[in-house]
């Protein structure tokens, strides 16, 4: 199973679309089996829940993304876990042992703005 954790250094982006880095977990028999770093390629309204899709992801971990992105990961069939903090890694453990939650908050400050 692949997992996107949405990074700023060594923590979880409190906006999924200004992250500097996906940290692209493979998680086998509820253990991290590899990790492997992607540079954000740049925010995009819709570019970046493709991305990830197209690379596999099956889980996306954040501390807020926008009601578009959210739309297009679940189109995509990829889980959102939201309101999540502190060290990504800690964060994918949790969700390989069923104990991390999304808070289901959606940032909405897309919503003011013009393209």
């Amino acid at each position: 199973m692949k997992i996107a954790v949405a990074a700023m250094g060594n923590t979880v982006a409190g906006h999924f679309g200004h992250c500097e880095t996906f940290i692209i977990y493979e998680g086998e028999n509820g253990k991290i089996v590899s990790r492997n770093d992607v540079p954000n390629p740049g925010h995009k309204p819709g570019f970046l829940p493709n991305f990830l899709a197209d690379m596999g992801v099956e889980v996306i971990i954040s501390g807020g993304m926008g009601g578009g992105a959210v739309d297009i990961f679940n189109e995509r069939n990829v889980e959102v876990v939201i309101g999540i903090q502190g060290d990504p890694t800690k964060a994918v453990e949790k969700y390989l042992k069923g104990e991390l939650e999304s808070t289901g908050s959606v940032c909405h400050e897309h919503d003011f703005e013009e393209h």
